[in-house]
């Protein structure tokens, strides 16, 4: 069996073809790395750090190359794409100084003499599932801080982002068996969770609940990233020029296929028609590029036509561009009837919906009213506001006066409720992740 990519902007363009791993490649892949492991941890800090920059230092060579096939195959604008290309490098030197770090802390013992200490020791191999949105940096900033503390990686990529896994493997350039990717779909994924020492996955709802589910049986440390469906307030005073070109960015920058993505836009007060008029502008100037197959921008279409049928408006967008490739135009609706699949669920396209509400108790109210709760924005000039709607809101990841959609990879990534499982992902959070806690009490020989 084969697993083919093609460029979702033409569809005929087919980006690479190879054989899938298959549920015995997998198994293989991850004992060879399990046999690699010991040696990858044994070679010590300053080996591990020195492999993470050289492998900085191969993406930053190749950033041009690498660009050119995340717009190819994904379909991210160059800009988006360069972007990305940067931050995976900026992450790598990030991890780089992690082998450094301590690794645990000496206490005193309760009574007597000896030592008592702590350590944090590596799982073994670490099992990564990616998507496709994020064909480099999400698959880098789940290795590096899994290869900074030890452990050797088998990386199953989506299988739209086959070309980008195996190029990245490529450049990294690390020893034999401490990174392997195994190109395929559901069967190499599952073989995957049954089989690693240690499990990140980002994707779907539904085959996120699948992985914590097989894990936890396993006895395995998970981490599930399963989207969000992510909310903007917009309250009375705020610069509604500045917020909405964030919320358009949010909304619609890369087809909206973020898990940050803004797909709630929740109007406070007098805000709601300036704001509309505000967004029906910038929306439809956003370099946004195509969703990633026919069958995402069905469900994008079949989404649309049913609000509206249900007596939705819309604000701007709608249409199916006349052009090869998965492109359908940046697009806001306003009274999306209650109970709309487009009020609870996550679609993944350059799509979002115009809520009003009557003060911030009701738009906090309307933004924790789903339970996908990943990144939340909030848009005034009144800081009391600022304050009270961060200590409020649900979400993992609250941006006052910016996008949503965006990420600092040095600090705790996920969200609550059903937007993720387990630890954070990036920062520290992500090296006491990949590592286990072993107390060690020392006592004097002879002590009773």
């Amino acid at each position: 069996m084969s697993v083919p990519s093609y460029n979702p902007a033409d569809p005929t363009d087919l980006v690479v073809e190879v054989p899938a791993a298959g549920a015995d490649g997998v198994a293989a892949a991850v004992e060879r790395a399990r046999a690699a492991q010991p040696g990858w941890l044994g070679a010590g800090a300053a080996a591990r750090s020195a492999a993470l920059d050289r492998a900085a230092d191969a993406i930053a060579g190749h950033a041009g190359e690498l660009a050119e096939l995340v717009l190819r195959e994904v379909g991210k604008p160059l800009s988006e794409a360069r972007g990305e290309v940067a931050r995976t490098v900026a992450i790598l030197r990030y991890y780089a100084q992690a082998p450094y770090a301590a690794t645990g802390a000496v206490h005193e013992t309760a009574a007597g003499a000896g030592l008592l200490f702590t350590k944090r020791r590596p799982h073994g191999v670490a099992g990564l599932v990616t998507p496709w949105n994020f064909p480099l940096a999400i698959p880098v900033w789940k290795l590096a801080p899994a290869l900074a503390v030890g452990n050797t990686v088998v990386l199953k990529p989506a299988p739209e982002a086959t070309a980008c896994a195996l190029r990245l493997a490529e450049l990294l350039d690390l020893p034999a068996d401490v990174l392997t990717v195994v190109p395929g779909g559901a069967v190499e994924g599952s073989a995957l969770v049954a089989a690693a020492d240690v499990v990140s996955f980002t994707g779907s709802t539904a085959v996120g609940g699948s992985v914590v589910r097989t894990s936890a049986e396993r006895g395995v440390p998970v981490q599930a990233e399963m989207g969000g469906v992510n909310a903007a307030i917009v309250l009375p005073g705020a610069d509604v020029e500045q917020a909405a070109a964030h919320l358009a960015y949010a909304i619609a920058g890369y087809a909206g296929q973020k898990c940050t993505a803004t797909s709630r836009v929740i109007a406070v007060g007098d805000t709601y028609q300036p704001l509309r008029e505000a967004l029906g502008k910038a929306l439809p100037a956003v370099e946004s590029g195509p969703v990633i197959s026919e069958a995402a921008r069905d469900r994008l279409v079949g989404a649309i036509g049913s609000a509206l049928a249900g007596g939705a408006l819309a604000v701007t967008g709608c249409q199916v561009p006349d052009r090869a490739g998965w492109f359908i135009e940046p697009t806001l609706l306003e009274g999306v009837p209650q109970g709309h699949p487009l009020l609870g669920e996550e679609f993944f396209g350059p799509l979002a919906v115009l809520l009003p509400a009557a003060d911030l108790d009701e738009a906090v109210a309307l933004a924790n009213g789903n339970r996908h709760s990943l990144s939340a924005s909030v848009h005034t000039a009144d800081l009391d506001a600022a304050l009270a709607a961060a200590d409020r809101l649900a979400a993992g990841m609250v941006r006052i006066n910016a996008p949503s959609s965006g990420v600092d990879f040095h600090l705790p990534f996920g969200g609550s409720g059903a937007a993720s499982y387990g630890a954070k992902e990036q920062g520290q959070a992500a090296l006491e992740f990949y590592t286990a806690s072993r107390t060690v009490s020392l006592l004097p020989a002879g002590t009773a």
